[in-house]
C-alpha cells in the first residue's frame, strides 16, 4: 500500500504545474488526502487537503486563489493544480493519505520555481 507523487519539475515564476498523487494497493476514496511541502531551511508546511467523505477542500492562505486540489475517485488519484507559481513555492511536495490511525505517504516530488 502506497501513494506516489509525480508532476514536479522546473518552471518559471508565473507558470503552472499539476501534481498527481496516485494511490496503490487500497481504495483511498474515504481517506483525507493532504498535500504539504518542505523547503530547505523551513518547516513542513500544509498546502491543501481534500476530505474523503465529501470532497471538501482546504487551503493554506499562502496558496489560496492559486492552487486547486481535486480528486478522481475512479483513478484513486488526487491532483494539485498550481498556477501563478512563485519562487517561494519551491519545495519538495508530499502527499499523505489519512484516515483514523492510518497514514500513508510518498517520497514526494520536487517543484522548483525560477524567478
Amino acid at each position: 500500500v502506497q501513494v506516489v507523487e509525480s508532476g514536479g519539475g522546473l518552471v518559471q515564476a508565473g507558470g503552472s504545474l499539476r501534481l498527481s498523487c496516485a494511490g496503490y494497493g487500497r481504495d483511498f476514496s474515504t481517506y483525507d488526502m493532504v498535500w504539504s511541502r518542505k523547503a530547505p531551511g523551513r518547516d513542513f508546511e500544509f498546502v491543501a487537503s481534500i476530505r474523503g467523505r465529501d470532497g471538501t477542500p482546504n487551503y493554506a492562505d499562502s496558496v489560496k486563489g492559486r492552487f486547486t486540489i481535486s480528486r478522481n475517485y475512479a483513478m484513486n488519484t488526487v491532483y494539485l493544480q498550481m498556477n501563478g507559481l512563485k519562487s517561494e513555492d519551491t519545495a519538495l511536495y508530499l502527499c499523505t493519505a489519512e484516515e483514523g490511525e492510518d497514514r500513508f505517504g510518498g517520497p514526494g516530488t520536487q517543484v522548483t520555481v525560477s524567478s
